[in-house]
């Protein structure tokens, strides 16, 4: 679930499309019982699992969980997928900057939009919320 949350302490979730769909953000405490779980069960899963949290956030979902969880105001702003681009492209090759952006494009035409009982089906209990994640590490979310 770390993606973009080191930033929430500067009042920005970071940039993202204009027109983002969800994405079922997934916490590595899940991430890691399901491993578990795959690599001490009597028989290998022998499948591969789409892992995923519980809920489909926005950014601007999860700007407002932020908020919430740690009083300061947090925002996402939506930029274009060219713009994403081009920001990529100033830290990384320009190949690899078109891949990001499109990643996001697809994100945002609703590619991740969804969610799975793997994580239950496989740990026998459901993956933790963006806000149990957030309220967790509230002391940490608020370190400027």
């Amino acid at each position: 679930m770390g993606r973009g949350v080191g930033a929430q302490g500067r009042g920005s979730l970071g940039d993202g499309p204009a027109q983002w769909c969800g994405a079922a953000f997934i916490d590595a405490e899940d991430i890691a019982a399901v491993a578990a779980h795959a690599l001490t069960a009597p028989t290998p899963p022998n499948t591969d699992w789409i892992l995923t949290g519980p809920q489909a956030l926005s950014y601007d979902a999860v700007a407002a969980v932020l908020t919430e969880v740690t009083g300061r105001p947090v925002r996402h702003r939506s930029v274009s997928v060219e713009e994403m681009r081009a920001r990529h492209a100033r830290v990384m090759p320009p190949e690899f900057a078109t891949v990001l952006a499109d990643v996001d494009r697809r994100i945002a035409d609703g590619a991740e939009d969804r969610t799975t009982d793997a994580v239950a089906r496989l740990t026998g209990r459901p993956p933790r919320s963006f806000t149990t994640y957030a309220e967790d590490n509230s002391d940490a979310l608020t370190t400027s």
